[in-house]
């Protein structure tokens, strides 16, 4: 039965831990994983789109450079300079020596005509009267073309610009090298499955791409209007669900599209979690295994508390009865010391008539005098019976021995320090010199010391003082302890009566009201005396007065 109650409470006392302590970590173990992934979220698609406007704002400076360098060729030269022989094949070169990009270059007429070439193809005197780039060019000065195959048959595109020269209208154009530009769009991608490419307005592909398609074909991703800014959003391509960032260039109507694969970028939020999940299982395991070892610890303690707690009721039980018996005997010797007195005093007088003469010369003299002999004997051996008695008795009742004031408060701190100490309650001592020993009972004042020292601790509760004075009162022969505290003091109306039994101020279930009573029932049986007043600046004072020398009264009979 003993074992069924042990065990019903180690399993309630371990669900109480383990939920105390599992469900706040579980919180805040989920509460830092959600707010990790989140700030990481945010930087992944942060580091994506500080990308994407990096790489716009890198091919936005390539065209730009590309556009003056060749207004630069064609407004340092005239149209005849540019057609002479080699001529236009030497500001190649040196436009090559400083730039790799370009395949080739040409001068076209307002007419259309091809008139001179510089480059690998055989495209002088070609007539680009009808093609769509050369309407565009002559309208609008400068013109970078959708990639095309054109009489090459290649997928390129070129950068031409307009040159007014007086009455003469002519065209300075610039095939791009697609391989170099299109490793600038590369420089982009990163990860085993990411991609990066152009699209233009009619959502044609202008470069090459990893998993969506070639240049010139359609890259099987929604078409976007053109916005402001750069965009991030979700794409599948095949069995990816791919992070997409995208922009629109400003020198060029294309837009430049970044994919990464979502797995690839959180991949240490994966890791993360996993090292979580590991640290949240051995702290789990932590938790469960000190839960076990303390709630077992409690319990072992409790079954030892317990049968302390047996064994001291057993002794308790057993001074109960001895104490009893004490009284009993003392009952038994004061009832039997009297009729012993008047036996004793009757055979006295018997004794006295028997030195009479006409006593003594009775015949049975002899055995009349045995006889009150032997009656006075036995009456002194139960005499002596009866004193055992008493001293049993006596045993029983309060001892007094020489106390030493000024050490008895020094013991009787001791208990209370820590205490006080963790309240950040000081404690100070203003101790008198040559104090003189009180023959009285050390463990009963102790208890009133003790008992009225806490008091002062808990009114002041936290934060304060504790101030014990001792001195000595010749004209009343006593020795007195006072204590003082900084806490509330005592209201008027109830200081006379702090000393009555069940009287308490302390919230319900902090106090019996017994204590003060107590001490105030000790003190008084010690032929001392007890006093309580509130401070000059505040908080309570308790005044305890023992007497340098007191005989106890004691029931002797």
């Amino acid at each position: 039965m003993m074992d069924d109650k042990y065990g019903n409470l180690r399993l309630k006392l371990l669900a109480s831990m383990l939920s105390f302590s599992l469900v706040p970590l579980f919180i805040v173990g989920l509460s830092l994983y959600t707010q990790f992934d989140r700030a990481y979220t945010t930087r992944v698609q942060e580091n994506l789109r500080a990308l994407v406007e990096d790489r716009r704002h890198a091919l936005d400076l390539f065209f730009e450079e590309r556009i003056s360098q060749l207004y630069t060729v064609a407004h340092s030269h005239s149209f005849e300079q540019l057609c002479a022989p080699s001529k236009l094949q030497e500001v190649f070169d040196l436009m090559q020596r400083r730039s790799k990009y370009y395949v080739d270059l040409g001068v076209i007429d307002e007419n259309g005509d091809h008139v001179a070439y510089a480059g690998p193809y055989a495209l002088k005197g070609v007539n680009y009267r009808n093609a769509e780039w050369f309407q565009s060019v002559m309208l609008h000065g400068v013109y970078v073309s959708d990639v095309f195959l054109g009489v090459r048959q290649f997928p390129h595109f070129i950068i031409a610009v307009l040159r007014r020269e007086g009455e003469r209208y002519w065209i300075l154009r610039a095939t791009i090298n697609t391989d170099l530009f299109e490793s600038m769009v590369k420089a982009a991608q990163a990860g085993e499955f990411g991609d990066a490419f152009l699209v233009n307005e009619k959502n044609v592909l202008q470069t090459s791409s990893r998993f969506v398609g070639r240049p010139m074909e359609p890259p099987g991703i929604p078409a976007l209007p053109r916005f402001q800014g750069s965009r991030l959003m979700t794409q599948s391509i095949g069995p990816r669900t791919m992070l997409v960032g995208a922009v629109w260039l400003r020198s060029v109507p294309w837009m430049l599209v970044v994919m990464e694969d979502p797995q690839e970028e959180f991949l240490p939020v994966l890791q993360t979690r996993s090292l979580a999940l590991i640290l949240l299982a051995a702290g789990v395991g932590v938790v469960v295994l000190g839960a076990v070892f303390v709630v077992n610890l409690m319990i072992a303690q409790l079954r030892e508390t317990d049968r302390q707690k047996a064994l001291l009721d057993a002794d308790l039980m057993q001074t109960s009865k001895m104490a009893a018996l004490g009284r009993l005997a003392a009952g038994i010797a004061h009832e039997i010391n009297n009729p012993l007195a008047v036996i004793q005093e009757k055979a006295g007088w018997i004794q006295d008539l028997l030195e009479e003469e006409d006593v003594q010369s009775s015949q049975n003299f002899k055995e009349f005098e045995a006889a009150v002999t032997k009656i006075q004997q036995h009456v002194d051996r139960a005499r002596n019976v009866t004193h055992r008695l008493l001293g049993f008795a006596r045993r029983m009742e309060p001892v007094q021995h020489p106390v030493n004031m000024n050490k008895l408060v020094e013991e009787t701190l001791t208990f209370l320090e820590n205490e006080a100490r963790h309240r950040n309650i000081e404690i100070t001592r203003e101790l008198g010199d040559n104090l003189p020993e009180v023959l009285s009972d050390g463990s009963q004042i102790q208890q009133v010391l003790l008992n009225v020292i806490n008091n002062a601790i808990d009114a002041v509760e936290k934060d304060g003082r504790v101030h014990i004075r001792t001195l000595y009162d010749k004209d009343l022969q006593q020795v007195l302890v006072e204590i003082s505290d900084t806490g509330p003091g005592i209201p008027s109306e109830i200081l006379d009566k702090i000393f009555d039994p069940f009287f308490t101020t302390k919230k319900l279930g902090s106090g019996t009201g017994l204590g003060l009573s107590i001490c105030h029932s000790i003190v008084t049986k010690l032929g001392g005396r007890i006093e309580a007043r509130n401070g000059p600046k505040g908080g309570a004072v308790f005044v305890v007065a023992i007497p340098v020398q007191h005989h106890m009264s004691v029931s002797a009979g």
